[in-house]
């Protein structure tokens, strides 16, 4: 059975909702970071890989990690140290659900309002939708 990392929020919220004491969790949450065996770095990289290979953009991952209690610094770190290429997965992203480049100004901003949605910097749309106008007059 595969099992995902959890960031140390994550695992308090799980066991606080558990009824436990505060006291506790802290206790039980130090012990497995000392074993190693949770690591908010660790799970940070693992979710920017897991949400980058599923075609959503650093901001949106960004966001979720913050959501799930990733310090900013860590998810900066996680999102710069991958090796994801975010330019060439925004054009993998407009690819997959356009099959082509624009063709008027109101699909051009339909097609950045999704790349939007799923987490890109302008600047990587704009890379996006310039490479499939290009892909289009070859």
């Amino acid at each position: 059975m595969a099992r995902r990392e959890h960031s140390r929020y994550e695992l308090e919220q799980k066991l606080a909702g558990r009824e436990l004491e505060p006291v506790e969790i802290a206790t039980a949450l130090d012990a497995l970071a000392q074993a190693g065996y949770q690591d908010d770095q660790r799970f940070a990289e693992a979710y920017v890989r897991y949400r980058g290979r599923s075609g959503f953009g650093p901001r949106r991952v960004a966001q979720e990690l913050q959501q799930r209690g990733v310090d900013q610094a860590l998810a900066r770190q996680a999102l710069t140290t991958q090796e994801l290429d975010w330019f060439e997965l925004a054009g993998d992203v407009q690819y997959k659900k356009f099959r082509g480049a624009p063709t008027s100004f109101a699909e051009r901003a339909r097609q950045t309002r999704f790349l939007q949605y799923r987490g890109f910097d302008g600047e990587h749309i704009r890379y996006a939708l310039e490479n499939a106008a290009g892909d289009e007059n070859n």
